[in-house]
């Protein structure tokens, strides 16, 4: 892009005389409450954090909370936000050479010293680009310079960095409450000698839990598959462990009071870090391993501090899985009396599917609590939950249904999941089947009032989880499976959505792909992809013709089996968990083996020997157990 404006009063300027002409001038302006506006001038560390989507999804981002908190609580650095603008604001700022800028001075994102990206899940990746585009910055990292600012990424989808390992220059694996201060250090530090940019590249690799990706080195098999990535200096180790917050610091207590309704307009605590669970399909439970608590009390002054610093009436209390949070009801019981006193609705999401998860809502429901209760079982069959290692019965599904309804829900939402592995038709069909049970139950206690959605996703076989050897359901299979559904609730009244198949295929070409899909994406982003998450706005076309030009076969990240021995561009990230681990979960899935909650058992899936190393490697640095880890037997 042609940057044409670069002074912050230019910019805002033009703001005044083009606001009028978008949709939501809101998401552009700035000024909420909350907001840390410190001298440009005299400070010596500039960071943007940026979320690659609209201002009403990035808002709520609760990473970029904690961070920009952190940051600006330091007196040698400043935290600014920018989020991408929505495609009318796009074109006003291309033709008039406007760049992304930081809410809070208008300064543009080409002026910071660190730009922060959070990447939660692959369909941001083109946004990412058409970011770095609207900066001016160029794509790819091998061709910044010094002045350049320095491109790091975070997230749950920098497990796997490759596909976007060119257009980044440091990733952050893991956790990032302790490494971003050691980042802003050494940032500092170079930046006082005035080195150049690989002097500064270099230094980040003393950082653990920093990949820096110009430092490897891909080599691939003659059929395609990875050989190995290879270390091209010797001081890049040979495999990146990810950040582990031994105790979990104070959640933020300021969120930004957006200028308009986003998505999650309330007050955000972590009550939980990880899970226990090990559900075989799920990614977070894998690598957020192993689960942390915060005190009832802790959690308690944080609300009580977020509500003064906002005004907000909501809160939700956040986690994986909140029921096995180990002081439940006491922190519900605690919190429903600061409720009642305030008139606050609180939620409690990811609750498991037990009556007891309908008595601590209960006790929470306030008069404009949501009339409709979520539960996930995932699958419907018994087979299918061995499979995954969900063990649900049915009959406590059905019970907890009976309840929601007694309890004086209307609505309840069913998540289940289609394409699992060794899946047939009638564990399809058996979806419809349960389904129709839980509205009977409804329709027994509450009459016509009661109603039932569901929503079925199509299982994408994600890196770092025991399914990482499956292939994917394809496009066909997806749509008969979709079908057999369809037609088994026909005339239940049952309301069902979906994922579109090709939205199925472009999240496991981004979340499975190795170096190679950087071409790829990049190739689509040319073409004009961008908001992919958007179901509007996603092209299928335009990837197939970014996977002709890149002379790759989308098939070959999707639909194929892995040999258990194989290499996956991930490898060399690693998540705490073992693959050794993973690769027995897999197996006991072929068998239907359920493992219980490692609460009850451990069965060494890597994260204490991880710590252990982590202590013995990097003395200096707060690797510890937490005071509530994954309670070893062993």
């Amino acid at each position: 892009m042609d940057i044409r404006v670069t002074h912050p009063q230019e910019i805002e300027t033009w703001l005044e005389r083009n606001l009028m002409r978008v949709q939501k001038p809101g998401r552009y302006v700035g000024g909420e409450l909350n907001q840390v506006v410190k001298d440009w001038s005299s400070i010596p560390i500039k960071v943007a954090l940026v979320f690659p989507d609209i201002y009403e999804i990035g808002v709520p981002n609760l990473a970029l909370t904690i961070l920009y908190e952190a940051i600006n609580q330091r007196p040698d650095a400043l935290a600014e936000r920018a989020y991408l603008p929505w495609t009318d604001m796009e074109d006003l700022m291309r033709a008039a050479g406007i760049p992304i800028y930081g809410l809070e001075t208008k300064h543009p994102l080409g002026q910071f010293d660190i730009i922060g990206i959070t990447l939660p899940y692959e369909t941001l990746y083109t946004n990412v680009l058409n970011l770095l585009d609207l900066a001016g910055i160029p794509l790819l990292s091998a061709e910044r310079r010094a002045d350049h600012p320095l491109i790091i990424a975070g997230g749950h989808a920098t497990f796997n960095p490759e596909p976007m390992a060119p257009f980044i220059d440091a990733f952050v694996i893991g956790e990032g409450e302790e490494v971003i201060h050691e980042l802003l250090d050494t940032y500092k530090a170079w930046k006082f000698r005035s080195g150049n940019r690989e002097d500064l590249l270099l230094s980040l690799l003393g950082i653990p839990g920093v990949y820096i990706p110009r430092f490897y080195v891909p080599h691939y098999h003659a059929d395609g598959t990875l050989q190995s990535i290879q270390p091209t200096t010797e001081t890049a180790p040979a495999i990146v462990h990810k950040r582990i917050v031994g105790r979990l610091p104070a959640p933020p207590t300021r969120p930004i009071v957006p200028a308009i309704d986003v998505v999650h307009n309330r007050i955000a605590i972590e009550i939980m870090r990880g899970c226990t669970r090990g559900c075989r399909f799920c990614h977070a439970g894998m690598v957020t391993r192993p689960v942390r608590e915060r005190s009832v009390e802790e959690i308690l002054n944080s609300i009580r501090q977020a509500l003064q610093n906002t005004g907000y009436e909501e809160v939700a209390l956040l986690s994986l899985s909140s029921s096995d949070y180990s002081q439940i009801t006491h922190l519900v019981e605690r919190v429903s009396q600061e409720a009642t006193q305030q008139h606050l609705v609180v939620s409690l999401p990811s609750l498991r599917i037990e009556t007891v998860s309908v008595e601590l809502m209960d006790r929470l429901k306030g008069k404009r609590q949501s009339r409709s209760f979520t539960l996930a079982p995932e699958a419907a069959t018994d087979r299918m939950r061995a499979v995954i290692n969900k063990p649900i019965e049915t009959h406590q599904l059905l019970e907890t249904a009976r309840a929601i309804y007694q309890h004086g829900w209307t609505k309840i939402k069913l998540y289940f999941m289609i394409g699992h592995p060794t899946e047939t038709l009638d564990d399809v069909r058996a979806i419809a089947e349960v389904s129709r049970q839980v509205l009977a139950e409804g329709r027994r206690m509450v009459g016509h009032r009661a109603s039932l959605h569901l929503g079925v996703s199509t299982f994408v076989p994600k890196p770092h989880t025991p399914f990482q050897w499956l292939p994917c359901d394809t496009p066909e299979l997806i749509q008969i499976k979709q079908r057999a559904l369809l037609e088994a609730l026909r005339g239940s009244g049952i309301k069902i959505n979906w994922t579109d198949p090709q939205e199925t295929l472009l999240e496991a070409w981004l979340s499975r792909g190795d170096r190679r899909m950087a071409e790829v994406i990049y190739y689509a982003w040319k073409l004009g992809a961008k908001f992919d998450a958007w179901h509007d706005y996603f092209d299928y076309e335009k990837w197939m013709i970014a996977f002709q030009m890149a002379n790759l076969d989308p098939a070959f990240y999707t639909h194929r089996q892995r040999d258990l021995e194989e290499i996956f561009p991930w490898d060399h990230i690693n998540p705490g968990v073992r693959k050794a681990y993973l690769k027995q979960e897999y197996l006991n899935s072929l068998q239907g083996i359920l493992r219980p909650d490692c609460r009850q058992q451990c069965y060494a899936c890597g994260i204490l020997p991880t710590y252990k190393e982590l202590r013995r490697r990097y003395p200096g640095q707060h690797w510890k157990c937490p005071e509530v880890t994954v309670h070893a037997r062993t």
